[in-house]
């Protein structure tokens, strides 16, 4: 069965927001609606969502300010917004802050689909498939098993050891920033999950210490980098 796309609705117009959830749930799909940006990104932060709907004019937290929050924590959530401004400054804006498409209101629900299903087109062909099993070197890691092995040896993962390994892995070569990591596992970029993290990090490069070709590098004041010479 296949999994529903779940997406985060932010609308502070109540009646909008209702008939969109309810439009949007008819057609197949999951909705979380957020009358307000704190309030969507707090929801962002607490599930995992497919596709987002935001509202640019928004009370205590505009949709400018959220889109920013969250692609800080996610460069590649397809991100659609709706305003009742046809100013082109504000779509540019929008644009550059990393919005996939627009839609002006008021503007027909088989409008809003079709620009939902043309996006999810887009960004699907573009998503590389979400591997499981990774190879780090002379390791195999399988984030299903949450195990670590080498030869005949298998270490165990807790699963915060293994959702910190998977965001290395998809990032292998490249740095993985404290804050989106801290993010998207411990949901708070808090200094004691910080310091939480960095725990991990040791056993993480305990792990992986008898692979010389394999260096778990700390990037001063950014994030973290798992180098693995090919």
């Amino acid at each position: 069965m296949q999994k529903k796309i779940k997406i985060l609705l932010a609308e502070d117009d109540p009646n909008l927001g209702d008939i969109l959830k309810t439009y949007l749930e008819a057609k197949g799909y999951q909705a979380r609606l957020c009358v307000n940006g704190q309030k969507a990104f707090e929801a962002y932060k607490e599930e995992d969502f497919d596709f987002c709907i935001i509202d640019v004019m928004m009370p205590v937290k505009d949709g400018f300010s959220l889109v920013k929050d969250i692609r800080s924590m996610d460069e590649k959530i397809p991100i659609l917004f709706l305003t009742a401004k046809a100013m082109q400054e504000d779509k540019l804006k929008g644009f550059k802050i990393g919005a996939d498409d627009y839609l002006t209101k008021p503007f027909s629900m088989e409008e809003l689909l079709m620009r939902i299903k043309a996006i999810l087109h887009r960004t699907n062909l573009n998503k590389k498939p979400k591997n499981k099993i990774y190879k780090i070197g002379e390791y195999t890691f399988d984030y299903n098993q949450y195990s670590l092995s080498r030869n005949d040896n298998k270490q165990k993962l807790t699963s915060k050891e293994a959702e910190l390994l998977r965001l290395l892995c998809e990032n292998k070569n490249d740095v993985l920033t404290r804050t989106l990591a801290l993010n998207k596992i411990w949901k708070d970029d808090s200094y004691f999950n910080a310091r939480s993290m960095d725990v991990y990090i040791v056993k993480l490069r305990k792990y992986l210490k008898e692979d010389p070709k394999i260096k778990l590098l700390n990037i001063h004041g950014i994030g973290f980098k798992l180098n693995v010479e090919e």
